[in-house]
Formats: C-alpha cells, sequence, structure tokens
C-alpha cells in the first residue's frame, strides 16, 4: 500500500477499500452514532472503531464531535461527487473499448461465416 496517501481521491477510495468503514457509511448515511454504538453495531472495539473513524475522518467522508465523553460521528459535507466523476470518466472509457471489441468480434464472425459460406 502507498504510504503517504495524499489527494483526496487516494484518501476516500483508500478509506472506501474497507468493507467496515463502507458499512460505517452506510449507517451513518440514515442516522449519526457514536462511536460506542457504531462499535456495539459492527461487533469490535471501541479502539477498532476508532481506527476506522480516523481513517474516515481522514478522507473528509466523516467528521465527529465531542460533547462530554460521547464521540457523535456524522457524514461530512464534501460528499463523493469527485470520486463519482472519476468513476464515471472510466466507466465510459471501458464502456467504448468494450463496444470496439464487440465490433471486431462481429466483424471476424461475418467474415468466418463468409468463409465458410464459400
Amino acid at each position: 500500500m502507498v504510504q503517504y496517501l495524499s489527494t483526496p481521491l487516494d484518501l476516500s477510495f483508500a478509506a472506501l477499500s474497507d468493507a467496515t468503514r463502507r458499512g460505517i457509511i452506510d449507517q451513518l448515511g440514515r442516522e449519526d452514532a457514536s462511536i460506542t454504538s457504531l462499535a456495539d453495531k459492527f461487533q469490535m472495539t471501541l479502539t477498532g472503531m476508532k481506527k476506522h473513524v480516523q481513517v474516515l475522518e481522514r478522507a473528509g467522508l466523516v467528521v465527529t464531535q465531542k460533547v462530554g465523553r460521547v464521540r457523535t460521528c456524522r457524514l461530512g459535507k464534501r460528499g463523493l461527487t469527485a470520486e463519482a466523476e472519476w468513476i464515471e470518466a472510466h466507466r465510459k472509457l471501458f464502456e467504448a473499448r468494450f463496444e470496439a471489441l464487440d465490433e471486431i468480434i462481429s466483424e471476424m464472425k461475418r467474415e468466418g461465416s463468409d468463409e465458410s459460406a464459400s
């Protein structure tokens, strides 16, 4: 893994590469939650959950606020617009390449059927 992630996309994709962190994002999309309640929901230690939340915070996907002894987590304001745009651009690139490949295969099949008909 790259030691020094720098761009927001790097941080976001690294944060979202873990199923637990994606689950945290899903949960916080429904309602804000304390680290304790998230740890309970995901059946992990508070220390483990704090580490996951810190990764999400570094990526700007989650923000936390401590009131007394309770640290509450909520979705960050940054959202995933840049990530969605990056994915969409690459999806279009792959789609275009697969369409070109489909055309080549169709052409080869036509040529093959023409040769067998002769």
